[in-house]
Parts: structure tokens; C-alpha cells; sequence
């Protein structure tokens, strides 16, 4: 079974790394293929190299034909493009715990039974992704409360699942092709509020109909949203009622795993389980004697304790967690029963196997690496194992021996996992091991039984607030410590493979000349650092942020951002969610901030940058400090290459400092210059034509190898003035997917046409690169990472420059 095993992770592996699907029909053949080998190997008897290979053959070729005629069966469903954008009739089921926003805004996943369009069914995919906002206007009027398990008919506009795209970047449109959701989309209330209808419950029981009656007890008894978020995620299984700046503190702290339902809870409720059960069926046997002939009290209690662990995780949301926690403990329990004592790589296996069975695509998740990895390195280490058998402890020392163990436990998973978590997070909490000590006894012995309790006795959730604010005040001390967190740059993944490697050496009950071979493996990721332009040239990257402006510029030793990202909601923007992971990813720390104008698509980031990037000096349109204004004539040089602000002007700004322009005609426009003066880019912010010709008429000379558009690709901009002028030979343009503002302009769009240019845009491209060293071409990262589950380039590249019909609405950008 080993190779076999074997053989299907890795023939899951190599099929998600398809740029594109084969046919459904190529994916049934791997699977008729790999029968008839398996059958053939079946009756041939003996053991030996072939069979074993046979074997892996058979895994490969099995697990990559499952996993692609899944793959192939759901992008059969894909949502026609010609739908986008127009006014749908939907009916159907909320499928999901509904998210709440503080200005009254749903979100929430609905399970299809219809659709129609002007009165004529269509055919859309069975689950949407919806956002529910009030009306424009009426801010202030909540939408109607949606309920889990409710039908619905609504009135929506939906688009194709995208997401935006960068390097180490959280993958959006992987999540949706995941959850098995085939469009994202918003309800249009308003002047379509007649046709929002409430239908009749379909009267079957639902689970998340239960979850969310727990979610909103939760919410009504405790007070501070801090608590009440943690309580609801560990009963429920809700991690999006946790705060941001809360996940943030267990980020930091590396307790994260402890505030999700995770393989630890699972255990621990399976283990409590099947002590109740036990103890149910000790009494009912000396009852009746025969029930326990029939059924033995070591079987009831493994397969009950088994039954109401799966009834849990049900409730809690069936995450990954759950079930790869719950697959392992059924495999190893379903062999002691009959005798077995299967070899614990094999069980382990067995259990990877089956979840991909379940989800190919969860291999994608860090989680599912961190806990694999973890089991594995508890199994193989027996960090807990002592040389005094537990019978001859006795007394206190059973306490003390419990103590040590898991001490033990802790210090070997924060080591062993180090290198993994930097390859995945780009950094690793040493933090950890402290708060992990203070934070698993306290959140599984105390918190969760009592977040528990409280679903029989609510007074339970106050006393678990408590606990929950005493363990906070514990992190957020520990979080401030100078040595809690370490952050290197993501390495290429064959070096960060054998850091992997390394770090689970370093923990084996080995000689130590055999262990120390870890840190020869695990010193190379740890010293690299990414390729920088060589001194004299310059590496600009347009960070995807959606509707909105970042560009990060970079030199042999020195980085500059202009402009921060727009706000996603109210507590969130793209600086948080994009920007910062992104630079930390890349091990930049930021020279220089210049933002261009106040708006929030540009502005949006700039608490986030600020806070993580405290040494950077800002340059800004709109600051109050006149050091801290951009002003064209500024000018400065890093490693050979020329920063010049070439607007506003200094007669833009009245004498006690205030703006004379309007936010977009005060946009600060930024020259980067390669060394030998022949490459150059521009960053124009959102500055519009008129200001646009006077810049031109000024420098009438000047030229730009590369220009980031203005405004988007407004219409109000990119004059032909302008470019003729500099005659750009690339143009990127930075716009949200199907953006509200229907940006870029057709208009505009014609105009690089016309002059031969050629543009990318952010829906189509992801982050664009483009380099003074080989100034001939723009690397779009969408094109550099493909993979299935994505839109084609070609596709978005349609759709970012699309012009809406007449009595079309617009789908709004759900992309936050």
C-alpha cells in the first residue's frame, strides 16, 4: 500500500499543477488505465521492484485521473461570459453562515434552485458567492436579515470568480473553485426591491441553520466582539467573527492554530466521547448482560466516540482540519479493533489519501501541510517518550512527567515546523513555543469546555470571556517582545523543500552527526534572498490591488512604494491584506512612501504601511509638513538610479500649505531613470489631461519607456498630447476586474492603438514586472503562474476594457 499511497499524492501534486485541463475524457482514461494495471498486478503473485513500481504507477496515474475529472466536471459548469453583468432572477437556499459587516452589508453562499433572466430560465452555477449591501443612499436602511437554510428570491448581477493575483499572494479564485462557488456577485436592492422575496423553507433541518441560532446566542451574551468572535469560532467553527487585529496577535504569537476547530479539539472531543459512551455502555451492560456480548464496550466506545466527534465537526463547519483529524483517528482505532498495528507512515498515508480523496485542492492549503508535517514529526520523534515506564511513576511526579511532555511536544513542533511556516508565511514565531505553553492547556482545558457548556448553560460564555481576556493581555505582552517574530524572504521551493527536510532531521532521536545534517540543509534557505537589479538599473512591479494604485520600485539596495492601495471596508485595506504580506514575502524593507493623492484607492494603505514599515520617509500631495510634500524639482539617487517628482508645482500649494487643485490634478507624478538616462518609467497617479498637457509642454523632450496609465485608463486622461509626448512603448494599467468605473476606456484604449502600444491591465496581467535591464517586455504573473482554476488572461483582458449594454447592470467588485 506504501507506494500505492504514495503514488496518488503525488499523481494529485502533478495534476494541480496544470496551467490548463485536458478533457474530461483524457482524465477517465488515467482511470480506466490505472485499473487495468492494478488488476494486472493483482494476479501476479510475490513481491519485489516491479510490483512496487507497478504499484506508484497505478497511485499516479489513479490520483491525477480523480482529481482532473473532478476538476473537468466543474469547469464544465463555468458561468457564461455573455451573463456577466446582467440583472438575474435567483431563487434558492442560503448555504452558509451568513457574514455580517458593521454597515449592515451580508455575505453569504447560496445553493441554486433557479434562475431566469427577463423572465427566461438560464443556466447558472449551482453556488454564488453573494454580498448584500443597502441601497446607495440609503446607508443607513440594513438589508433583511438572512437566515442559514432560508429560500430566497433576488434580484443579482454576477461575474466570473476572480481574484486579484501576486507573487506569494493569498489566491482567491483557488478558495471559490474550492468551495465548489462558480460565480460572485451582488444583490440589487432599491428599485428592484419588489422581486426580493422570502419563499418557503424547505422544511428539512440544516445544520447551519443551528450553527448561526448558536453564532447569534454568542452575540446577544457577550459583550466585547473580541471574545465573542473567539468563542463563536471554537463552537461553530465562524473564524470570520474574529477581529483582524485579533488573528493578527496569533499570527505574531503563533496560536493561531488554537482559535479554529483543529485537530486538537477534535481529539480531545473524540477522546471525551468515547469516555461517555464507555461508561453508557458499562451501565447498559449490567443491565443486559447480552449487550455487551453483541457489541464489546472497547467497540462501542471507539466507533460512538467516533459518531458524535463527526457530529462535531459537522457542526463546527467541516473543515480540512476536522477531517483529516477525524479520517486518522477512524483509520487507527478501525485497526486496533481487528488486531492490526499498521506502521504509523502508513497510517499517516492512508490518511493524506483519503483527504485528497475527498478534496484534491487541499493540498494547497498550508494547513494541511502544518498539520501533516506536525503528526508526522510527533509520530516519528516520540518527543514525550521517557526511559522510566509509566508504571513506576507515581505521586507528584505523574504531574511533573506530564509537564515535561509537553514541553517537549512544544519545543520539537516550533523547531521542526520553522522552516515550513517561513516557507509559507515568510516568517516564524519564536514567540511561539512561550505562548503555545501558556495558550494550549489554557484554551483546551478551560476555554473550550467552557465555550461548550455555554451551549446548555450561557452563563458558561461569560466565564469564558474572562479566561479568553486574561490570555489575551498574556500575547499581547509576549507580542511585544523584540525576538517574537523572524522574517526572511520566501525561498525558491527546492531550497525551502530541504529546509523542510532539515528541520525534521534536527528533531529525530538520532546521534547528533546525523541530526546536525539538518542545519546544512536548512542554513541555505535561511541565508537567501531574492535576485536585485544590478547598480545603474531598476525593477518596477504594479502590485495588483484592484481598483487602485501600488507600484513598488526597487533598486541594488534600496525600495520605494507609490501609492498604498484603496480600503477594503471599513477595517481592512490593501496595504494589510496585499502589500505588506507581499514585501515581507520578497524580505523588503521600505527607503521612501510617495503617495500621490488623498483618494482611497491610492491612499487607502497607509496606516498598514506606515505601522509595519516605520523607517520609511513619506512624500505626499496632501501633507501638512512641507518636508513631507512632493513638490516637483525633488530629486534624489539610489544606487544610480534618478528620482525625480515632476509634479505638482510649487505654485500648486498656497502659502499656508493648503492644495489649490482638485485631489486628482494634485497627483504627484514620479520619473525613475535608468543610469545611463535611456530607460525611464513614470508613475502619474490619477492626473488628469489638462495637467497632463502642461507637464508635456515642459518637458517636451522627455520620453518613457514604460508609463503606468493615468487614472486608470479614465477617459479624463492619457491625452494624445501626453502621448506623443513621451511615445511610452508599454503602458500597465492598474483597474479592479469589471471595476464600477468601467475602467479603462474604450476611448483610451483605442488611443494606445492607434500609436502601437501595448498595454496590460491588472484583471488580465496580476502583478506586471517590468525591468530597466530588459526593458522589451512587461512579465505578467498570471501568465508566469498559470494554473486551471484561474481565468485565462485573454479572458480578463476582455472584460477589464468591457462596455456594458444598454439596460445592463453593473456587478460590483467583491473582491475585499
Amino acid at each position: 500500500m506504501t507506494p500505492l499511497l504514495l503514488g496518488w499524492v503525488a499523481g494529485v501534486a502533478g495534476q494541480l499543477q496544470q496551467a490548463s485541463l485536458w478533457a474530461d475524457w483524457v482524465y477517465a482514461l488515467l482511470l480506466l488505465v490505472a485499473l487495468a494495471i492494478g488488476m494486472g498486478l493483482w494476479r501476479i503473485q510475490g513481491s519485489g521492484i516491479a510490483r512496487s513500481l507497478g504499484c506508484l504507477l497505478v497511485g499516479v496515474l489513479a490520483g491525477a485521473g480523480q482529481a482532473g475529472w473532478r476538476a473537468a466536471d466543474f469547469a464544465a459548469q463555468a458561468m457564461d461570459p455573455a451573463l456577466e453583468g446582467v440583472l438575474l432572477l435567483v431563487s434558492g437556499r442560503i448555504d452558509s453562515l451568513p457574514q455580517r459587516g458593521a454597515d449592515g452589508h451580508q455575505r453569504f453562499e447560496l445553493a441554486v434552485d433557479a434562475a431566469e433572466r427577463q423572465g427566461r430560465p438560464v443556466g447558472i452555477p449551482d453556488r454564488l458567492l453573494l454580498s448584500w449591501y443597502p441601497p446607495r443612499g440609503q446607508e443607513g436602511r440594513a438589508p433583511p436579515v438572512v437566515r442559514a437554510g432560508e429560500r430566497w428570491q433576488l434580484p443579482v448581477t454576477l461575474k466570473r470568480p476572480h481574484g486579484l493575483l501576486n507573487p506569494h499572494g493569498f489566491d482567491r479564485e483557488r478558495w471559490l473553485w474550492e468551495h465548489g462557488i462558480g460565480a460572485t456577485g451582488s444583490v440589487k436592492a432599491g428599485r428592484h426591491d419588489r422581486q426580493i422575496r422570502r419563499l418557503a423553507p424547505s422544511g428539512a433541518w440544516r445544520i447551519d441553520a443551528a450553527r448561526q441560532a448558536v453564532r447569534e446566542q454568542i452575540d446577544s451574551r457577550v459583550a466585547d466582539d473580541r471574545q465573542a468572535g473567539v468563542i463563536a469560532a471554537l463552537v461553530v467553527g465562524d473564524q470570520s467573527a474574529i477581529l483582524r487585529q485579533d488573528w493578527e496577535l496569533f499570527r505574531v504569537t503563533g496560536v493561531a492554530h488554537l482559535m479554529s476547530i483543529s485537530g486538537l479539539h477534535v481529539t480531545m472531543f473524540a477522546w471525551l466521547a468515547m469516555r461517555l459512551v464507555s461508561a453508557l455502555w458499562r451501565a447498559l451492560a449490567r443491565r443486559r448482560p447480552a449487550v455487551a456480548l453483541a457489541v464489546p464496550v472497547p467497540v462501542a466506545a471507539a466507533w460512538g466516540g467516533i459518531v458524535l466527534a463527526t457530529a462535531y465537526a459537522l457542526f463546527a463547519g467541516w473543515g480540512v482540519p476536522a477531517q483529516r483529524t477525524l479520517l486518522m483517528l477512524a483509520v487507527v482505532l478501525g485497526l486496533r479493533l481487528r488486531g492490526h498495528r499498521w506502521p504509523w507512515p502508513l497510517v499517516w498515508l492512508l490518511a493524506m489519501a483519503v483527504v485528497l480523496l475527498l478534496d484534491p485542492l487541499a493540498l494547497m492549503q498550508p494547513g494541511f501541510w502544518l498539520s501533516f508535517v506536525a503528526v508526522g514529526i510527533l509520530f516519528s520523534s516520540d518527543p514525550g517518550r521517557s526511559l522510566v515506564p509509566e508504571s513506576q511513576v507515581h505521586g507528584w511526579h505523574r504531574p511533573l512527567r506530564s509537564v515535561g511532555r509537553l514541553l517537549a511536544e512544544q519545543g520539537v513542533i516550533t523547531l521542526a515546523l520553522a522552516p515550513l511556516t517561513l516557507m509559507l508565511f515568510a516568517q516564524v514565531s519564536l514567540a511561539g513555543l512561550v505562548a503555545n505553553l501558556m495558550s494550549v492547556p489554557w484554551v483546551t482545558l478551560v476555554v473550550t469546555p467552557l465555550a461548550f457548556l455555554g451551549v446548555l448553560l450561557p452563563w458558561a460564555w461569560d466565564v469564558a470571556a474572562v479566561a479568553l481576556g486574561w490570555m489575551s493581555h498574556g500575547l499581547e505582552w509576549i507580542a511585544t517582545l523584540p525576538w517574537a517574530v523572524i522574517e526572511r524572504p520566501i525561498a525558491p521551493w527546492p531550497l525551502a523543500a530541504a529546509a523542510v527536510v532539515g528541520g525534521i532531521l534536527l528533531v529525530q532521536r538520532w546521534p547528533w552527526v546525523l541530526r546536525s545534517a539538518g542545519l546544512l540543509l536548512v542554513w541555505p534557505a535561511l541565508l537567501w534572498s531574492p535576485a536585485r537589479p544590478a547598480p545603474g538599473d531598476f525593477e518596477v512591479m504594479a502590485i495588483d490591488v484592484g481598483q487602485g494604485s501600488a507600484i513598488l520600485v526597487r533598486t541594488t539596495r534600496h525600495a520605494l512604494l507609490f501609492d498604498t492601495g484603496p480600503r477594503q471596508g471599513e477595517d481592512s485595506s490593501a496595504g494589510e491584506r496585499v502589500i505588506v504580506p507581499l514585501l515581507r514575502a520578497l524580505g523588503e524593507q521600505l527607503d521612501a512612501v510617495v503617495v500621490s493623492h488623498a483618494d482611497s484607492d491610492h491612499a487607502g494603505g497607509m496606516e498598514a504601511i506606515a505601522e509595519a514599515h516605520p523607517q520609511a520617509r513619506w512624500l505626499a500631495s496632501f501633507a501638512t509638513e512641507p518636508s513631507r510634500r512632493c513638490v516637483a524639482g525633488q530629486h534624489w539617487e539610489w544606487d544610480g538610479v534618478r528620482f525625480d517628482i515632476m509634479h505638482p508645482w510649487p505654485q500648486d500649494y498656497a502659502e499656508d500649505g493648503r492644495t489649490l487643485l482638485e485631489d486628482n490634478a494634485m497627483s504627484c507624478v514620479l520619473r525613475v531613470t535608468h543610469a545611463a538616462g535611456q530607460e525611464s518609467a513614470w508613475l502619474t497617479g490619477d492626473i488628469d489631461a489638462d495637467h497632463e498637457v502642461r507637464l508635456a509642454m515642459a518637458h517636451p523632450q522627455a520620453t518613457a519607456t514604460l508609463l503606468v496609465a493615468p487614472h486608470h485608463g479614465s477617459a479624463t486622461s492619457s491625452s494624445p498630447v501626453w502621448l506623443n509626448t513621451l511615445q511610452p512603448r508599454h503602458i500597465v494599467i492598474q483597474a479592479g476586474y469589471r471595476n464600477a468605473f468601467r475602467h479603462p476606456s474604450p476611448t483610451v484604449l483605442a488611443r494606445y492603438s492607434q500609436r502601437d502600444i501595448p498595454w496590460v491591465s491588472s484583471p488580465a496581467c496580476g502583478a506586471a514586472t517590468w525591468r530597466s535591464a530588459d526593458p522589451g517586455r512587461v512579465q505578467c504573473w498570471r501568465h508566469q503562474d498559470r494554473r486551471y482554476w484561474r481565468s485565462a488572461p485573454r479572458e480578463a483582458s476582455a472584460a477589464a476594457g468591457w462596455t456594458a449594454k444598454a439596460g445592463e447592470s453593473l456587478a460590483e467588485d467583491t473582491d475585499d
